[in-house]
């Protein structure tokens, strides 16, 4: 029978692919597309017919996003599935069973927050297990020096992907549930807002999603006959369970994979329930799998915070900015002025999509709905508008819990010191303030929905988004790096971030503290070969857009006894300051050097702070950079090869120069 008679008739083109070349007609062609989805969804509709939908209606579901559901049903094979809603019901009811269950703990001296513990092998983000798969590899990595690794991405093969997937994903989800989580990055209908559809066996993903991105089934209207990304995801401990789980959170470490089909728009993550392994729309879809779907469309997902930062005078700016994980993007989204009259609104601090509108200006939206900060180090001192934020509706996870039900981690100890709080540590240990170790693993995080942060900004929602004036990049460097800089050029400032560079952190599964490369502070995030990504930057730059200007920070400069020689926190909006009155073209502000224009002498408002260094936090020392250059020069010329854009090779040339003539 003709699929044409299908109440649910919608014909996907990707099945006209094997008959193109065959010479029948345009017609002829579509009959054979609609018998084929015919066949196709009555067979995924037998398939589904054994399992029970516990919540939701299977069939008021779009037809591709039914077939997808099935396909993956019969391959994991669950006991059941629920199709989320996204509503406070649904969600309570989940934190009920998840307490019955003990994954899940009421911190009693707060308002429906939540904490629970991992796996102490499910901790961070698994960089090493994380891989981009492409039908030809350079499509994915850089053509690096011969034995050279890229780090900038990591490649599987397909064929190699197959075997992967079909050595996990069969029957992963035995006598679990498989929740379908439907979800908008960004404002739902938005128009650089996508839609995604997550499938997981993990309901404290389920309760993630829903404060970190758009859950409901308004999704399922705007999505239409429209594509999304596909997201396969499960904690791959099927039922029974044949080793011990250690903190009721099921998990496979030893079998972890995260891999992205970026031309089939697709993640399969196995084996974690943490964070960016296991929130789907976080760092893979928002990042890695957005980033080839903005390259495709020619707009921008970086890792970049949004703030909106308000003159004494009442002129706003919009300032995007580019740090490593767990390096201060969510302490400046939501910094307070330390300078009077100065007000700072988040929208967002962690992820920008940004387009040229018609004007020529660059907006950028948040896709994201919630906050998934780093605990430790977080407090009324270094963020009160974090600390507000999470009072209420949050989830905390790896966090330190005290016996009266409060929160706990390291950065707290003043806020605790007239108390001596018994403690319960990450490990479920008894521990107290002065005792060896940690309370709180080193990245414990809080999930926080954005719309509680009291500094949110009106328009954090807005479709359009809002126009970019500035980008800053930075990381944690000890030595060397000037406070500020601004870059000479757009293209000055594409070879800046790409030479970017910070202290490791928690945030992954690196040890130590080694100054490595992170080049846009993208490189965990890469979702195709850099030396395109780096192209693509510089052909943003036409001459009907506004570019912004681009600076680098560092706030971690130290001096030789190893303290640090700025204040930071609150105290960075004398940077901001500077930066916009740069934007305005104020005089005699700057001084040049050969890796930028730095603050000239006075031109930082410094009241009240003291004693500064000033000379040596914005020194440029020339023994530093002149290893400097040589290394930046050994790293693209051995990690980008010949993919290098030649505007990028000409910058590093001039900027080589001026460095060795100091």
């Amino acid at each position: 029978p003709s699929g044409a008679d299908h109440p649910n008739m919608s014909v996907d083109p990707s099945l006209l692919t094997p008959y193109k070349n065959t010479g029948a007609s345009e017609a002829s062609l579509r009959q054979i597309s609609e018998d084929a989805f015919y066949v196709v969804n009555e067979v995924v509709m037998k398939r589904l017919g054994h399992l029970p939908i516990l919540k939701g209606d299977f069939h008021l579901l779009p037809p591709k996003v039914q077939r997808f559901i099935a396909e993956k049903a019969e391959l994991m094979r669950p006991r059941g599935i629920f199709i989320c809603d996204g509503t406070q019901h649904e969600a309570d009811d989940i934190i009920h069973k998840l307490i019955e269950r003990g994954m899940l703990s009421k911190l009693e001296a707060y308002e429906n927050n939540y904490i629970c513990r991992t796996d102490p092998k499910d901790v961070a983000r698994v960089e090493s297990k994380t891989w981009m798969v492409t039908k030809e590899k350079h499509q994915t990595v850089c053509r690096t020096a011969e034995g050279v690794e890229p780090i900038m991405g990591h490649w599987m093969s397909p064929e190699s992907l197959s075997t992967e997937l079909d050595s996990r994903f069969p029957g992963c989800m035995a006598g679990r549930t498989m929740y379908v989580i439907p979800f908008s990055m960004g404002p739902i209908g938005g128009p650089l807002s996508k839609i995604g559809v997550q499938l997981t066996d993990s309901n404290y993903v389920v309760l993630s999603m829903r404060v970190m991105t758009r859950v409901c089934n308004s999704v399922w209207d705007a999505l239409g006959d429209n594509d999304f990304v596909r997201c396969i995801h499960s904690v791959g401990l099927p039922r029974p369970v044949k080793q011990r789980v250690i903190n009721h959170w099921p998990c496979n470490p030893e079998r972890v994979l995260i891999a992205h089909r970026p031309p089939e728009r697709e993640i399969w993550s196995f084996g974690s329930g943490y964070g960016g392994n296991s929130l789907l729309g976080k760092k893979c879809f928002a990042l890695r799998i957005a980033s080839n779907i903005a390259y495709d469309e020619g707009w921008m997902a970086e890792h970049m915070l949004i703030m909106g930062v308000t003159r004494p005078c009442g002129r706003e700016h919009f300032i995007a900015a580019a740090f490593p994980s767990a390096c201060g993007k969510t302490n400046l989204a939501m910094l307070e002025p330390t300078l009077p009259g100065w007000k700072v609104r988040c929208v967002g601090d962690d992820i920008a999509w940004m387009k040229f509108g018609e004007d020529g200006r660059l907006y950028a939206i948040n896709p994201e709905a919630g906050f998934f900060g780093v605990a430790p180090g977080t407090s009324n001192r270094t963020n009160p508008m974090a600390v507000a934020t999470f009072q209420k509706n949050s989830i905390f996870t790896n966090v330190a819990e005290t016996t009266t039900g409060e929160y706990y981690w390291e950065g707290l100890e003043e806020d605790y010191k007239d108390k001596d709080p018994e403690i319960i540590n990450w490990l479920g240990e008894k521990w107290k303030i002065g005792d060896p170790g940690v309370a709180a693993h080193p990245n414990s995080r809080f999930a926080a929905p954005a719309s509680q942060c009291p500094i949110i900004h009106p328009d954090w929602e807005s479709p359009k988004g809002v126009p970019i004036e500035a980008i800053i990049f930075g990381g944690r460097r000890p030595a060397g790096v000037p406070l500020v800089f601004e870059t000479h050029s757009w293209e000055h400032g594409v070879f800046t971030a790409a030479c970017l560079k910070s202290e490791t952190t928690a945030a992954a599964e690196h040890k130590g503290k080694n100054v490595m490369h992170d080049p846009f502070a993208m490189r965990p995030f890469m979702g195709y070969n850099f030396g395109k990504y780096l192209q693509h930057w510089l052909d943003l730059k036409t001459e009907k857009r506004q570019v912004p200007k681009i600076y680098h920070v560092n706030w971690f400069r130290k001096d030789a006894d190893g303290k640090f020689l700025w204040p930071g926190f609150g105290d960075n909006i004398r940077v901001i300051d500077w930066i916009i009155r740069r934007l305005d073209g104020e005089a005699n502000l700057g001084v040049e050097t050969a890796i930028g224009t730095v603050p000239a002498p006075g031109s930082v408002d410094m009241s009240g702070l003291g004693d500064i260094k000033w000379d040596e936090l914005m020194s440029v020392p020339a023994d530093y950079w002149k290893e400097d250059a040589k290394e930046v020069r050994a790293f693209l010329e051995a990690q980008v090869g010949p993919d290098l854009p030649k505007e990028v090779r000409h910058e590093m040339d001039e900027q080589e120069k001026k460095i060795n003539s100091l």
